[in-house]
């Protein structure tokens, strides 16, 4: 099942520090996901002045459960702290649209 998950960076003054710090780890671990077939799309959330404020994943996991077991202990900005708020909803892709 597709979900995508929304990840809101901190807005505190060690936020940007947080996520440059974990960055090289969390593109790792996009990689990783992306050769399993679980990564579909994702990129960073900007906002109007185009800052980055978080990220967006689809992601391809079995279950909800299997994101709060597998996904997110290993993914840097949700275990660095980097993202403060997370949203994670069902997603239901086109046919054909992540091949």
């Amino acid at each position: 099942m597709l979900y995508v998950v929304l990840g809101y960076d901190g807005t505190d003054e060690g936020a940007l520090l947080r996520r440059q710090a974990v960055r090289p780890a969390h593109l790792e671990w996009v990689k990783t996901l992306k050769e399993a077939g679980i990564f579909k799309c994702g990129g960073a959330l900007l906002d109007d002045d185009g800052k980055m404020i978080g990220s967006m994943m689809i992601l391809d996991y079995p279950a909800r459960e299997a994101l709060d077991t597998e996904f997110f202990p290993k993914e840097p900005y949700a275990a660095g702290e980097v993202w403060k708020t997370i949203h994670v909803h069902p997603f239901q892709a086109p046919p054909d649209t992540f091949v």
